[in-house]
């Protein structure tokens, strides 16, 4: 069994250093704890019955048909929104749909990977400063991105009740991928600004 599980199962944020299947995983929010849960019911079952368990964590995962705050990015972008987001420069991991999936069939297919837990995520982190402009980009909408100390955001989100959703905003969360690279030799087939393009085109298409 491969089980799609989240990296909001480990943490919200890397704390300076990329986040590896090793370390203690401390959900906060009811996803993660749930998706936590779950891992370890698995891990149970395996235990008790030699079933053969994959648990793949992703991080935000993007393209067509995305919804949520990545399509409200994108909303935001296309109608020429200022974003006072110029400043943040933490980075993120994301993983492409495509990707995700290319990920999940060396999870099915290779037995190397049974019994193991993975990081899944595209090559490059950008900072949500990053991501905009290249959807922007993508969009034909430049990005209109202010450049607001990530204090004062923070303090903004304290004073309006978004303290966590500001925090996450402005906080890194990269994933170490190197376990998947060197036990099942897998790379993400397709480049981030790939990923943009194709879910730029998705959005024109149908919004």
């Amino acid at each position: 069994m491969v089980f799609v599980s989240s990296i909001k199962a480990v943490a919200e944020v890397d704390g300076g250093v990329p986040l590896a299947e090793s370390v203690p995983p401390m959900p906060l929010d009811p996803y993660g704890l749930s998706k936590r849960a779950a891992e370890e019911a698995l891990w149970r079952l395996s235990e008790e019955t030699g079933l053969e368990v994959v648990v793949v964590r992703p991080p935000l995962v993007y393209g067509p048909g995305v919804g949520a705050n990545f399509l409200q990015m994108m909303d935001a972008l296309w109608r020429g929104v200022p974003l006072p987001l110029g400043s943040v420069s933490a980075r993120r991991s994301l993983v492409y749909t495509e990707n995700l999936a290319d990920a999940l069939m060396h999870c099915i297919t290779d037995p190397r990977a049974a019994n193991a837990c993975f990081h899944v995520a595209d090559a490059d982190d950008l900072s949500v400063a990053q991501l905009l402009r290249g959807l922007g980009r993508h969009l034909s909408k430049p990005a209109r991105l202010i450049p607001v100390p990530t204090g004062l955001l923070r303090a903004a989100g304290a004073l309006t009740g978004r303290a966590a959703q500001l925090e996450r905003l402005t906080s890194s969360l990269r994933v170490d991928t190197s376990l998947i690279h060197e036990r099942l030799g897998w790379q993400p087939p397709f480049a981030v600004e790939e990923g943009l393009e194709a879910t730029a085109r998705w959005y024109r298409a149908t919004h």
